[in-house]
């Protein structure tokens, strides 16, 4: 048996190896394809994007980038580890940014109090803006998908709203632009000058703290286990003495604080105000880092970079003559590569520990007829 475990495991090192590096190859080849299609020369693309891509200025927007994305993908693997789509990420970070920035604004103590107030505030207002759709689901039995979609329509509605010169907003820049009253400049959150390459900003290390709190959360604790038995199997949970509907409110609470994080990194280290021209479908692009990062917090980590990397040097490509399209085509064509290849590989390893445990049993019930006969 013991030989057996160790066959299997590191089976299922080479098909966990196997999986992303042939949904890499199949990308690349789709989008040489697309590329080649177009008339340009795939090999000349790939050499120009490797090259500004690693930059030294490229890599310092790919890091402040894969900062908010890296948190969007957190929020979102949270409501998957519990067999939740929490379409609903862009909305509760786009609100919870509106009323961060408002209370920001309006604050005049030390920015050693102003900083965990405003992200405590945009936590508790995304956690808020998601337990709708979780009260919703354990109660009435409403989809969160449904909730949600709605959910982001009205977060929509409601800044429109309250985001107004005679409201809760200001007009900045010679009456062009309508924002939130700017942060005082102690309310800022620190970051790192590295010369000529740009601006490092430092909400990346809230960004590791959340990964770290999500891998220890849900990998080493008894909520984490609960959450993943429920989301595995809501009856087997059940038996087992866990409240399934606790846990799904729980879970899409937990994942609208973490989406009121997402806002964080651009409205205390760059923009310090939150106006119309405020990053918007984060949330979407959330939903398939998770994918890409198979809910793994290392995962989601490569796969924000990714996302960075092929930004940053796509809008590099359509000044050198390329359709600026083709961001979109490469990202969803990686998104499709990716979850066709684990779908694939996840197949293939099921159906071969099938066959090995199926084998050995086979070999061990035929030992002891062996031995009668010997005997």
């Amino acid at each position: 048996m013991n030989k057996l475990t160790s066959r299997i495991d590191k089976e299922r090192l080479a098909l966990g190896i196997a999986a992303p590096l042939l949904a890499v190859v199949a990308a690349l080849v789709v989008t040489a394809l697309v590329i080649l299609a177009t008339g340009k020369n795939p090999g000349a693309a790939f050499s120009d994007m490797m090259s500004y891509g690693f930059a030294s200025d490229s890599q310092v927007y790919i890091l402040n980038k894969a900062t908010t994305y890296y948190l969007a993908g957190i929020a979102v693997a949270v409501g998957f580890r519990m067999n939740l789509f929490n379409i609903g990420v862009d909305g509760q970070y786009r609100l919870a940014a509106f009323i961060a920035a408002v209370l920001g604004g309006a604050l005049a103590v030390p920015g050693w109090i102003a900083i965990p107030l405003i992200m405590i505030c945009a936590m508790a207002t995304g956690a808020l803006w998601a337990a709708i759709a979780g009260v919703l689901k354990v109660t009435r039995g409403v989809s969160e998908v449904i909730a949600t979609i709605m959910l982001n329509s009205i977060a929509t509605a409601v800044i429109g709203y309250l985001l107004q010169p005679e409201r809760l907003g200001e007009l900045q820049q010679g009456g062009t632009l309508v924002s939130t009253e700017p942060l005082p400049s102690s309310s800022f959150f620190f970051s790192v000058d590295t010369g000529p390459a740009g601006v490092l900003d430092g909400f990346i290390v809230v960004a590791v703290i959340v990964g770290l709190a999500y891998w220890f959360v849900l990998g080493r604790t008894r909520f984490g286990f609960d959450l993943r038995t429920v989301g595995q199997s809501e009856s087997a949970a059940a038996a087992s003495g866990v409240s399934v509907k606790r846990m799904v409110a729980t879970s899409m609470i937990i994942s609208g604080a973490v989406a009121g994080l997402i806002g964080m990194p651009t409205l205390l280290n760059e923009s310090h105000q939150y106006d119309n021209s405020f990053p918007t479908g984060i949330g979407f692009t959330g939903i398939a880092i998770a994918l890409l990062g198979r809910n793994n917090p290392i995962g989601i980590a490569l796969g924000a970079l990714l996302w960075g990397f092929l930004e940053r040097t796509t809008n590099h490509l359509e000044f050198q003559g390329y359709d600026k399209e083709i961001l979109g085509v490469i990202q969803g064509v990686i998104v499709l590569c990716v979850v066709i290849a684990y779908e694939v590989v996840r197949r293939y390893g099921l159906k071969r520990q099938q066959q090995r445990v199926g084998a050995e049993l086979a070999a061990q019930a035929a030992a002891p007829t062996k031995k009668q006969e010997v005997a």
